[in-house]
């Protein structure tokens, strides 16, 4: 999970009469935590203390307890290990709310703990009192309020346990200042033992088989791939089943990278802003395998349409998931690598040649597309800086309409190299959790992309990367709108454009003032020349705004709730369109980003 401690943290300190301030960093060190993202306060100022002396635990000081936990998600995302959060109480607490509901709802494992008030002060509204437990309780895969000493290094134990089993989530523990002041001996447990809670990790051997025949007899399949295949790190299994079974594969959000998107069996991203062949493909499809996906609101759309003609094999970990939005013909329950590595045992090639033609076809007829020339437009710098790193990088979005220019014009060929905000759509999130991966990786560079609006929400944490050193680039895209937003207005509400412009800084003189190089692009021609420049700048962190196209849409389109026959494609350049003249008209293609040569690791 991180880097393994020559005594563990236990041979020489079990059995000690420690603080519970000491117990707690003690146990942190013993779990191998080596990062925690935080911000000190009167509840936690003997855990700070404690911490103070550890030099295996490197504290993070961000600029805002919302960015702690963005920070934390962004490196559990990055590197598979759980991000941890150290605040204290009241407004500390209730300011990572967001961030856990996040993490919630993306199924991100992250361990947050609180300060509290003394126990004796809990329900009197003492002074930096919040009743976190009950405020997070709909957010958290569990959580916990400490009552005594002797339950701590338990409670840890378990809280990393749950935070990272199963379906990840997010974990809270509420510190109250008064316990971790008392002392009782360390005792560190091996192991976790909770018989309310065992996820079911291997997946029954007869639904796998029925899988398999029902497989056999499909000539249309499509594999749809959520989030779930790159938490349980199965993108080796993923390419295996895909390729023995010459079956295409489709994306949600979260499942980009898990399947290399340059590969000829990719069809992209599917939902409301996926590609029109993807959906297409879904819509026609005769058997559709759902792999750690969860049929969610964006994706389906209208259910009774989803998919009609198609028998459904959901493969998800969580029991909750199965049947929940759309009623599938075959579940699975259990890890998606697991059930992969046995399921690509006991399947036969298909005949899909006709099918794979058809969806070529598609391809060629509906292509995502974009203009160029003259102004910028943000699909330009996204294929650019796809085409410049060739792939190899962690993409960190923010929330709106650059998020889904992000997912359909950057091919995402490696798992955990994008990051992004789903389910709770979070702006402000890209910063700091790209502060957050850049902790955790440092094979690839780190490229964070934000929306003027979202970047402002958490534009503090500049003062976190540069004091940090972190080599991270920094895009802002910025068309002077709530993009999104004003695209809804535009196409569902008559062009009435309620409170969605926005004023900016000057980024340029934002950055200086932070300390850190700022570039500005105002023109399509200066697009490459300032992407080479911040990628090739290597000392420490940089930013680079590009001044958009101010009225842009995201196509295709489903509109919510409609079907895929309602779907609206990319529209083609007209002459004058808009009072602007006619423009190039470019047609994106992943096979511009060479195939990987040993396959997906």
């Amino acid at each position: 999970m991180a880097r393994q401690h020559e005594d563990d943290g236990r041979s020489h300190h079990t059995g000690r009469v420690m603080t519970g301030a000491e117990i707690f960093v003690r146990s942190l060190v013993a779990e191998g935590v080596e990062t925690v993202f935080g911000y000190p306060g009167g509840a936690t100022i003997g855990v700070y203390d404690a911490l103070h002396d550890i030099s295996d635990i490197k504290h993070v000081l961000t600029r805002h307890e919302q960015g702690a936990t963005h920070a934390a998600e962004g490196y559990a995302r990055a590197t598979g290990k759980p991000g941890v959060v150290l605040v204290t109480s009241g407004p500390g607490a209730t300011n990572t709310v967001t961030g856990l509901a996040d993490a919630y709802m993306d199924s991100t494992p992250i361990v947050v703990f609180t300060g509290q008030v003394p126990l004796r002060l809990i329900g009197n509204d003492a002074f930096q009192e919040a009743d976190i437990v009950g405020i997070t309780r709909p957010v958290t895969k569990h959580n916990y309020l400490v009552r005594d000493v002797t339950d701590l290094a338990r409670t840890i134990k378990e809280a990393f346990y749950i935070a990272t089993s199963g379906r990840p989530g997010p974990v809270l523990v509420d510190l109250p200042k008064d316990v971790m002041a008392h002392k009782a001996p360390f005792d560190y447990p091996e192991k976790v033992q909770l018989r309310s809670y065992r996820p079911t990790v291997e997946g029954h051997p007869g639904q796998i088989k029925r899988a398999a025949e029902l497989i056999k007899g499909s000539r249309r399949p499509v594999l749809y791939v959520g989030g779930g295949a790159v938490q349980s790190n199965s993108s080796k299994e993923l390419l295996a089943l895909a390729e023995k079974l010459h079956c295409p594969v489709t994306m949600t959000l979260h499942g980009l990278g898990s399947f290399p998107g340059n590969h000829p069996l990719s069809m992209g991203m599917l939902g409301m802003h996926g590609t029109w062949y993807s959906n297409t493909a879904v819509h026609q499809s005769d058997l559709l395998i759902a792999v750690g996906a969860r049929f969610d609101d964006r994706v389906v759309g209208k259910v009774e349409a989803f998919a009609p003609e198609s028998k459904k094999i959901h493969i998800d970990i969580d029991p909750a998931a199965i049947n929940k939005n759309v009623q599938v013909d075959l579940p699975i329950l259990g890890d998606v690598r697991a059930v992969l590595t046995k399921l690509v045992e006991q399947v036969e090639g298909l005949d899909t040649a006709e099918w794979l033609e058809k969806i070529d076809g598609w391809k060629r007829e509906h292509p995502l597309r974009y203009q160029t020339g003259g102004k910028i437009h943000a699909q330009e710098v996204i294929s650019k800086l796809s085409e410049l790193t060739g792939g190899n990088a962690v993409l960190v979005t923010d929330v709106g309409q650059h998020q889904m220019w992000a997912a359909q014009f950057f091919c995402f060929t490696l798992p955990r190299t994008h990051i992004t905000s789903g389910g709770l759509g979070t702006m402000g999130f890209s910063l700091p959790a790209s502060m957050g991966a850049a902790f955790g990786r440092s094979d690839l560079p780190v490229i964070s992309l934000s929306g003027d609006g979202g970047f402002q929400m958490n534009s503090q944490e500049l003062a976190t990367i540069v004091e940090q050193k972190l080599p991270l680039k920094i895009l802002i895209f910025n068309n002077g709108f709530l993009g999104m937003v004003r695209q809804w207005q535009e196409l569902f509400w008559k062009r009435r454009y309620s409170h969605v412009e926005m004023t900016s800084p000057d980024y340029v003189k934002l950055a200086d003032a932070y300390g850190l190089p700022g570039y500005r692009a105002t023109a399509s021609s200066e697009v490459e020349a300032t992407l080479r420049r911040v990628l090739e700048y290597n000392d420490g962190p940089v930013l680079a705004e590009f001044v958009l196209e101010r009225e842009e849409n995201v196509y295709p389109m489903i509109p919510a709730g409609m079907s895929v026959s309602e779907m609206i494609d990319t529209p083609a350049p007209v002459a004058g369109g808009n009072g602007r003249p006619a423009e190039a008209f470019v047609v994106h293609d992943p096979a511009l980003i060479p195939p990987l040569k040993t396959g997906v690791s």
